[in-house]
């Protein structure tokens, strides 16, 4: 291998393919083999494609061995703290963080689309009492093209940009709307004088009788959460996202995909899974006896929220979290209630235990998200909404992005066959 091309030889015939070698900005360089097949008459065979890089892309990178995650270059670390969930979006969408006038214009247009057309609100009623939001979300976003069909042409640039902001926009309302129907409390209209997050969490808690006070550090607590998750490179649902998209699907049938990706408890369901396991501890003096079930190989007791398939040393959205969790319970009083002993007893375990430490199993962004989740009154069944929700910009940018490759083709994996070999039909009454 040179600096520029690898070559492949087949050992069977001697033939031989020169690919190109890839290197963008940042991380591994890539082996162009889009060849093989018409020179070698071979495919490659990578399950789950985890060494395949699927498409170019200007807008989220992941160094997951040194915890470095970047959205258009920016480390997550600044945007955390000088940064608002908005101008975050602004800056995944349209590639440069905005003016004050940009910024301005950008939250109107916000507001201008968080109302939700009256006709979708039925079909919340056609959902049963106990219904998954994450199954509404599905159908209602799903249903949204019928509602908004003035910009499905997803060849107009204009038109692709008013459907991602819609579906930002709406993704909030939509889902404090699923809060609202399964606790039978009337639906609140967004109010254009709050900020998105105050915004939100005015439409999921406040009652017709009485306004809802959010208290500030709450209220940035939950902003954090929604930075750190806004994007995060090729994971399954944006990866599906951009699969239905390939195929000229409008937005709002590609981000359904990428809900139902994200319901998936291996992807999604992380941060609900901690509340569980904290609540399956019952009391923080068996939270030693836990953790020595969880070090016996022989046990299959699961510790969630601790390591990350990606980042190998230490998630760097669980650093920045970590303080506003900390902070949130102490403001709250809640420190000293038993879930969140037990969460603090846990944390303080695995920060001072050889085991963890060698093992580099520190706390992710999901065991201090749904701490922060649960404290703020959110019932379990909304942590995987509130996810989509703040992966929704993530998802349209990604979408927007992959709409403007010049040489767009539908997506089309390849498999290796192990079925059986061609056979002849036999009639029924001769088997």
């Amino acid at each position: 291998m040179n600096n520029d091309t690898v070559t492949i030889i087949d050992n069977n015939t001697g033939k031989q393919l020169v690919c190109p070698i890839k290197r963008g900005t940042h991380g591994h360089p890539v082996i162009d083999c889009q060849d093989l097949p018409k020179t070698l008459g071979m495919f490659t065979f990578d399950p789950a494609f985890m060494t395949t890089a699927s498409c170019e892309s200007a807008i989220t990178y992941i160094d997951g061995d040194e915890g470095i995650l970047l959205y258009r270059g920016y480390p997550i670390e600044e945007l955390a703290v000088k940064s608002s969930y908005l101008e975050v979006c602004y800056l995944l969408l349209y590639g440069e963080l905005p003016t004050c006038q940009q910024m301005d214009d950008f939250t109107l247009a916000v507001k201008k689309y968080t109302l939700v057309h009256e006709g979708l609100l039925h079909f919340y009623r056609g959902f049963r009492h106990d219904a998954h939001p994450m199954a509404m979300l599905v159908g209602v976003i799903g249903a949204m093209s019928g509602y908004y069909p003035d910009a499905l042409d997803i060849k107009n640039p204009e038109h692709r940009n008013r459907s991602a902001l819609r579906l930002m926009a709406k993704m909030s309302t939509v889902a404090a709307n699923c809060h609202r129907y399964l606790i039978g409390r009337p639906f609140a209209h967004p109010r254009n004088d709050l900020g998105y997050v105050e915004n939100f969490m005015n439409m999921m808690f406040s009652i017709p009788s009485e306004p809802y006070q959010l208290n500030e550090t709450a209220n940035r607590a939950l902003e954090l959460i929604l930075i750190l998750h806004a994007d995060h490179e090729q994971n399954a649902s944006t990866s599906t996202v951009r699969l239905a998209g390939s195929s000229q699907a409008h937005p709002f049938s590609c981000i359904a995909a990428g809900i139902a990706t994200l319901w998936g408890p291996a992807h999604g369901g992380a941060n609900e899974a901690v509340i569980r396991m904290l609540q399956d501890i019952e009391d923080p003096k068996n939270v030693y006896n836990y953790i020595k079930r969880f070090k016996d190989k022989d046990s299959s007791v699961r510790l969630m929220g601790f390591g990350h398939r990606v980042y190998k040393n230490y998630d760097p959205r669980a650093k920045i979290i970590r303080e506003s969790c900390h902070q949130l319970l102490h403001e709250l009083n809640a420190e000293h209630l038993p879930l969140f002993e037990i969460a603090l007893e846990l944390e303080r375990i695995a920060l001072e235990d050889e085991y963890f430490i060698e093992r580099k199993l520190y706390p992710n962004v999901d065991f201090y998200s749904g701490i922060i989740l649960s404290a703020l009154g959110i019932p379990l069944n909304m942590f995987t909404a509130i996810f989509a929700l703040s992966r929704t910009v993530g998802w349209v940018s990604q979408w927007s992005e992959m709409m403007e490759e010049p040489n767009l083709r539908i997506a089309r994996p390849r498999q290796l066959y192990i079925g059986a070999a061609q056979r002849k039909f036999v009639p029924m009454e001769k088997r």
